[in-house]
């Protein structure tokens, strides 16, 4: 079966993979810009400055 029959032939099935689609991205996307925040502010951040003040 094509990807035409199974997701985009019926409105409802096409609004779930936007839906589910955007879900997964919107997750990952998010996972990678706290990487990517943690990492250029290492040694800045409450978790690495606890410590001192406790």
């Amino acid at each position: 079966m094509s990807l035409y029959n199974i997701l985009f032939k019926r409105t409802s099935t096409y609004a779930v993979g936007i839906v589910a689609s955007v879900f997964f991205f919107e997750r990952t996307f998010d996972l990678a810009a706290e990487s990517i925040f943690t990492s250029v502010n290492k040694g800045k951040l409450w978790e690495d400055i606890k410590h001192k003040y406790e």
